[in-house]
């Protein structure tokens, strides 16, 4: 996959030339070490209001740039206007890697602390909303993610992991400060971090249980199938949502069955990469429903007050509303580039999807968000 990554880097850079005004790379001095990291700065972006910051970790043996490019948001920044920061590891044995405690690597890189330092920088140099930090990353990535939720709760709003887990280490010291909305995408046929989880970690199952006991989240989730967009890809997903926890939180489950260890929507198409879903999506939009104080308040309002029909559509979704309040909404592609915008001004409301091509769409209506499956 390395290699594939390299490969789309290439093209990439001589096909489209990146601006110098979003796209910046920068060092700070950690203990001593030189931290290198990527800025991505949305076109949108002034500086004259504080926005979101999104930190997106590497994987092991990867690094910032190909990050960047594989578990991509740069797209939803554009449309959502939140600094993306890419941080780059440090070596082990030829491997870029985050310290998170796996057996058999012993390192005293404090990685937690280096995160902790480039939160404050990136605060010193940007508009940032330092209550809305989020922390996402692929693999041992996703694995960084949990160690920030249990070691600077303070600081991390919410977390998700793709293909990530918690190490033994990990998940017995973990010292999470306050709830931690969770989202966890993983497939089940992952032969890296492995679903039910070996020496290199503990079981997903157990994260999410973990997650959902210190949350203190309802027992039993709310699970959809989602739609099998594309049955080539060999796999379908399934998405669970433990709801309720204290001041707000959810913890969240993307079971990718049947997938491997891969971003799932990510235009680099390795074997075992689910198409139904864009995994970066997924994780902003349950991003950008919390702060760290919890879920956010504008127009709040929960999923059984709306009727979407029909669904799936092949011209025009109605959405009927149990209240008369005013509601806007927006309609992403599955790369986050936003394609309809309106405001709800009754309880009935007719949306024509007619000319977009056949597709998963996701409609956010205030605090929650709608995948919408045209077809043909």
């Amino acid at each position: 996959m390395m290699n594939q990554i390299k490969i789309l880097l290439l093209l990439l850079v001589f096909t489209f030339p990146i601006s110098a005004q979003q796209t910046i790379n920068e060092s700070i001095i950690h203990d001593g070490i030189q931290r290198n990291y990527i800025v991505y700065i949305p076109e949108i972006y002034d500086g004259s209001s504080a926005v979101p910051l999104v930190l997106n970790f590497h994987g092991y043996g990867s690094n910032a740039t190909q990050q960047m490019f594989y578990g991509d948001f740069r797209d939803i920044a554009d449309t959502e206007g939140f600094l993306l920061v890419h941080p780059e590891g440090t070596t082990f044995i030829g491997n870029q890697f985050w310290n998170v405690g796996f057996p058999g690597i012993s390192s005293t890189i404090d990685d937690v602390g280096f995160t902790e330092a480039l939160i404050d920088e990136l605060a010193n140099s940007y508009a940032i909303d330092l209550d809305r930090v989020y922390a996402t990353g692929m693999s041992n990535g996703g694995f960084m993610s949990f160690l920030l939720a249990c070691q600077l709760s303070e600081k991390i709003a919410a977390v998700a992991s793709v293909t990530g887990s918690m190490t033994q280490d990990t998940f017995d010291d973990c010292n999470a400060q306050r709830p931690t909305p969770v989202l966890q995408i993983h497939g089940t046929e992952d032969d890296v971090v492995l679903y039910n989880g070996n020496t290199l970690s503990i079981p997903i199952a157990d994260v999410i249980s973990y997650w959902v006991d210190y949350n203190n989240c309802e027992t039993t989730p709310t699970t959809t199938t989602l739609p099998d967009l594309d049955v080539s890809d060999g796999s379908t997903v399934e998405h669970s949502v433990y709801e309720d926890g204290d001041n707000g939180s959810t913890t969240e489950h993307m079971k990718v069955i049947g997938g491997g260890h891969t971003w799932p929507g990510s235009v680099i198409n390795s074997p075992g990469t689910n198409q139904d879903i864009d995994a970066s999506m997924e994780i902003w939009l349950f991003f950008s429903r919390f702060d760290i104080n919890g879920p956010l308040s504008v127009n709040e309002f929960e999923k059984n007050q709306v009727t979407i029909y029909p669904n799936p559509t092949n011209s025009t979704i109605n959405l009927s509303l149990s209240f008369s309040e005013e509601v806007n909404y927006e309609l992403f592609s599955p790369l986050g580039q936003q394609l309809i915008i309106g405001t709800i001004k009754s309880s009935n409301q007719e949306i024509d999807v007619s000319n977009l091509p056949p597709n998963i769409y996701y409609l956010k209506l205030a605090n929650q968000v709608f995948k919408i499956l045209k077809t043909n």
